[in-house]
């Protein structure tokens, strides 16, 4: 029998955006099929009839569901939709120890109990699911989409591909056996030290302080989870950020092989200014390459749009895009 872990949740308005009036909003919880309790928003339209469509979001990777998953769930109930914004397996307010470790398969995994939940909730129409996967849950959702017929729309925004990244580095710079093989020779190493000392040493989060020749991504990344706009207390990224061999399993498992066989709908959106841009556009283009099911999938360039830009700016975000796709496709 499943049992779920009490967690101990925030009731106040602690989010990174401003609440909406036009929307009802409560906490709770899931379990998924590792036994990990889920803790997640949601958020309903005010004043409707019926089952409604619902979606499931998460990311960006290190972040909270009080930063940009929750924006983006709480404009979508406000259009309409039953929307979920959780943390996941080992973050923020949701259970499972060693804290901050993140897994592909657990990560999945999260995305597939959120489909658990959603169509056992009274509210919503089972029928009519989708989820939305922001940066590095961007992949997270396409591998979720690829093994869950549940969930009939997927929209990956600012994707990372977290296995692509830490198996090869940025932009593939480090794509070599030896590279592969010295991060391995390290993580091995830490493995070792965290066993004698009984503890997991962190990675760090953002950079702080800021150098000055930092990468503009860097800075973008510095002006989203270090300042006022997108610090949270308890993100990773704003903070001490994941353990060190907390993301090691990324190195082996790569999470987008079988992108070609979703057959559910999918849109990628990705800024064309995004560092992350490559992530996005490979991605698509190796969902679509031999497969039999393209005539629901779509890749939308934002002209001047930069990663971070899809995280929060109402004014770039396509949500108007987003609503559509998600009405013609759920």
């Amino acid at each position: 029998m499943m049992s779920t872990e009490k967690l101990d949740l925030i009731n106040t308005w602690d989010k990174k955006f401003n609440k909406s009036e036009e929307v009802n909003h409560k906490k709770i919880t899931f379990i998924n099929r590792y036994g990990i309790t889920l803790a997640a928003d949601l958020y309903e339209p005010k004043n409707y009839t019926g089952k409604l469509p619902a979606i499931a979001v998460s990311g960006p990777f290190g972040a909270v569901k009080e930063q940009s998953s929750g924006l983006y769930a709480q404009e979508m109930a406000r259009r309409g939709f039953i929307t979920i914004a959780f943390d996941p397996s080992f973050t923020g307010e949701s259970g499972g120890g060693p804290r901050y470790m993140a897994s592909p398969d657990i990560n999945t995994e999260d995305f597939q109990s959120a489909v658990d939940f959603l169509s056992n909730y009274e509210k919503v129409d089972p029928d009519k699911i989708g989820i939305i996967g922001i940066c590095g849950w961007g992949g997270m959702a396409l591998n979720a989409a690829a093994i869950d017929t549940r969930i009939k729309a997927t929209v990956a925004s600012t994707m990372y591909d977290m296995t692509r990244v830490a198996a090869k580095g940025y932009f593939d710079s480090q794509d070599s056996e030896e590279a592969r093989y010295e991060s391995r020779k390290r993580f091995n190493e830490q493995r070792t030290k965290d066993y004698q000392t009984g503890t997991y040493e962190r990675a760090g989060g953002v950079v702080d302080p800021l150098p000055e020749d930092a990468p503009q991504f860097v800075k973008d990344y510095y002006a989203y989870y270090k300042t006022e706009r997108g610090y949270h207390s308890r993100s990773l990224n704003s903070n001490d950020g994941w353990n060190v061999v907390g993301t090691m399993s990324f190195l082996n498992q790569p999470i987008l092989k079988y992108s070609n066989e979703i057959r559910s709908a999918v849109l990628i959106v990705h800024g064309d200014k995004a560092h992350s841009y490559y992530f996005g556009k490979d991605a698509y283009e190796n969902m679509i390459k031999d497969s039999s099911y393209t005539d629901n999938k779509e890749f939308l360039s934002i002209e001047g749009a930069s990663h971070i830009d899809l995280y929060d700016n109402m004014e770039v975000i396509p949500f108007d895009k987003i609503h559509k796709f998600f009405e013609e496709n759920m």
